[in-house]
């Protein structure tokens, strides 16, 4: 076999061709093919990567379908449009990477201020080493920043607003002073207009109902509020499924619940809403083995750390326990103790002012 060049250039390809005999001139011509082929492989590029490194593959469609069902939820809970809320959480957040939200679940860069008793994370912004709130989970983040901006009085002319006036609602956030950039209202907006986010705005129902707190007991005469109740059969909404609450499925302080009712077995329950055997006890803090009776409120999600807005302190009255409260208001025991600065185990005397969602001051 003729010997074959270690390289070709040029013209000295085509010349390379040329051989004694034919066989060798076919063999250098398949060589030759077989070079080209491989030099057009190795040199072609494509415009963009297969795959993309991690976090930086549509990090806003991303965050949107995380935590369009929170900020939904939180906008019939509160009145605070879901496109602000997701639009705050995008710029915020840098859509989840940034180092309070990594570390700290903080989506919203809320400060301390006076009255936060909860954890904290320190972080340079205005001022260097400044403190920020730390959350155990996301959705507490969204759930505060809710209860900050319904909680502070210089918001307080926004919830005069439509939900749907999203304009409105991010040159109010501006002009209240929520961030400090001047250009920070129409940040919002182009944030919401380039992501269609104020669709979120108009009757869009969550298709997922994310694992929340448990819910308060009503009155006997008090009958539930139509508006928390959706029908068994599934809606639409762009073509996709929303999955709706079953009927006797009530919600309280964003907290899912059923009243037992005659010929509900505890086994039935676990079928009907897909529970696990501890479920029902835990979430209700019941013993492991108790059955239930009708009448009874069971919660069928976690009870929260403390009662909704709007509820900061309860009075008690004859027959009252703590249980009973905790169990009223969807909040857990021990968190209602701790409140309170009672001991466990303690019980309150009618006339006393129970503490619902902040630590009782010392006197």
């Amino acid at each position: 076999m003729t010997n074959v060049p270690d390289s070709l250039g040029g013209g000295s390809m085509l010349f390379y061709i040329f051989a004694p005999n034919k066989n060798d001139m076919i063999k250098r011509f398949l060589y030759i093919l077989v070079l080209i082929l491989i030099y057009s492989l190795s040199s072609c590029k494509s415009a963009k990567p297969l795959i993309s490194p991690a976090g930086s593959v549509q990090p806003a469609e991303d965050y949107i379908n995380l935590y369009k069902d929170i900020a939904v939820l939180e906008m019939k809970r509160t009145g605070i449009p879901a496109s602000i809320t997701l639009a705050q959480g995008m710029i915020e957040s840098d859509y989840g990477r940034s180092r309070l939200a990594r570390e700290g679940n903080n989506h919203f860069g809320i400060k301390c201020h006076s009255d936060w008793t909860g954890p904290t994370i320190r972080h340079n912004d205005d001022k260097r080493n400044e403190c920020f709130r730390k959350y155990s989970k996301v959705m507490d983040s969204y759930d505060d920043h809710s209860d900050f901006l319904k909680s502070g009085s210089r918001y307080k002319s926004l919830f005069y607003l439509k939900a749907e006036d999203y304009k409105g609602w991010a040159r109010g956030l501006q002009k209240a002073g929520y961030a400090t950039n001047p250009d920070y209202a129409n940040m919002l907006i182009r944030k919401i207009e380039e992501y269609n986010l104020m669709m979120f705005d108009k009757g869009f129902k969550p298709s997922v109902i994310p694992a929340l707190t448990l819910a308060e007991k009503p009155d006997k005469s008090t009958k539930p509020d139509s508006s928390i109740i959706q029908k068994k059969e599934p809606a639409t909404v762009s073509g996709q499924i929303v999955v709706a609450l079953p009927l006797r499925v009530m919600e309280n302080n964003r907290i899912q619940y059923i009243i037992v009712k005659e010929g509900d077995s505890r086994e039935s329950l676990e079928r009907e809403f897909s529970l696990l055997r501890w479920e029902l006890p835990k979430y209700n803090e019941l013993m492991e083995d108790f059955q239930p009776v009708a009448g009874q409120l069971l919660y069928l999600q976690p009870k929260r750390t403390k009662a909704e807005a709007g509820k900061e302190n309860y009075t008690t009255v004859a027959g009252d326990t703590m249980y009973l409260i905790s169990q009223k208001y969807g909040i857990k025991l021990k968190s209602l103790y701790e409140l309170n600065r009672m001991e466990e185990g303690a019980e309150p005397e009618p006339g006393r002012k129970l503490w619902l969602r902040t630590i009782k001051p010392v006197n």
